[in-house]
């Protein structure tokens, strides 16, 4: 088992902050998380680029490349592999571990599900090391058939995924009864309105886009509070803080 599986704990989930450059993945380092995940949102925002459309293939691969030799472990979101040829999915999850990556996130998009079972196999075949999480889009932008769910995480297992990931699922019996059906973790991606997760079963919870949004929400609150003459709410690092992160510290 890698050091970044053994954090996979059911009942005491890791709990993955993502980012969306370097700053961001060393404060969070420097917080005590020992890994790290990358946003896809957050990355195609920051670069001027729509999400969810293979449009950040070189930008990905390029905050992997800066990020993968840092302090913490580092998985990335790599949307649905930013190709529909598996051969062609695999070759980047390669890259991704040669920069130092230990896990990827592949989601389906609702696609054929054969064909994500494919990429997922292609990336286990071209990087046995790298964790493969297998997301469903079914509750996310799906309508959340419970069946067609286990049918594509089932394919998704049985083509090497090594952990699955449902997105929009909030039903505390339904998260309860996947994370008893599988034997590979089950990943949620945090409600702030949801269930507390750890006594369900499940063992990993992504912030995804959080992060990104609300640092985006802050700063948008604080030029308005100061355009109205008021003090600005919340904390900032200072200065010289966030000039070290350029060496890592």
């Amino acid at each position: 088992m890698t050091a970044f599986a053994a954090l996979h704990r059911p009942g005491a989930p890791l709990l993955l902050p993502c980012a969306w450059d370097h700053a961001s993945a060393f404060a969070l380092a420097g917080q005590g998380f020992p890994a790290v995940g990358t946003t896809s949102l957050g990355v195609a925002a920051a670069n001027g680029l729509p999400d969810g459309a293979s449009a950040t293939r070189d930008e990905t691969l390029r905050l992997a490349l800066t990020l993968g030799s840092g302090p913490f472990l580092l998985t990335v979101d790599a949307e649905s592999g930013f190709a529909d040829d598996p051969d062609e999915v695999g070759e980047f999850a390669r890259q991704l571990a040669a920069v130092g990556a230990v896990g990827v996130n592949l989601e389906d998009a609702l696609g054929p599900p054969g064909r994500h079972a494919a990429k997922i196999a292609a990336v286990k075949r071209a990087a046995p090391g790298l964790f493969v999480n297998a997301r469903t889009d079914t509750y996310w932008s799906g309508d959340g058939d419970p069946g067609e769910t286990v049918r594509r995480l089932d394919a998704y297992r049985e083509a090497g995924a090594d952990g699955v990931f449902v997105p929009g699922l909030t039903d505390p019996a339904r998260i309860a009864e996947l994370a008893a059906r599988f034997d590979i973790p089950l990943n949620i991606l945090l409600s702030p309105a949801g269930p507390t997760l750890a006594h369900l079963g499940v063992a990993r919870v992504s912030l995804g886009s959080l992060l990104y949004r609300r640092a985006l929400g802050a700063a948008l609150e604080t030029a308005a509070d100061i355009t109205a003459g008021h003090p600005p709410r919340g904390t900032a690092p200072a200065y010289a803080d966030v000039a070290a992160l350029r060496g890592g510290q």
